[in-house]
């Protein structure tokens, strides 16, 4: 059984990577439905998931379309499975 401490931190962790997530569809929709590229909400969606999209992007081939949100969903979901595993 893991430390009580430890079982804490990962648990925060894989709510965090929860919270993430949804951060990231947030971005995804209002990709589509806020077309003004000054709007406060856009910016602030920007600047927290690009720091993860951004190097997924360089590393994808270019395709027409933008499958990084879909591949940092699936990469995070998978380091949330290995930390409850760890519980």
């Amino acid at each position: 059984m893991a430390n009580p401490v430890t079982t804490v931190l990962i648990r925060s962790i894989v709510n965090l990577i929860a919270i993430y997530n949804l951060i990231i569809l947030a971005r995804v929709i209002s990709s589509w439905i806020i077309r003004d590229p000054s709007s406060q909400i856009l910016r602030f969606l920007y600047a927290v998931t690009e720091p993860i999209l951004g190097p997924i992007r360089n590393i994808m081939p270019n395709m027409g379309l933008d499958f990084s949100p879909i591949v940092a969903y699936l990469l995070l979901n998978i380091l949330r499975r290995i930390l409850i595993s760890i519980l």
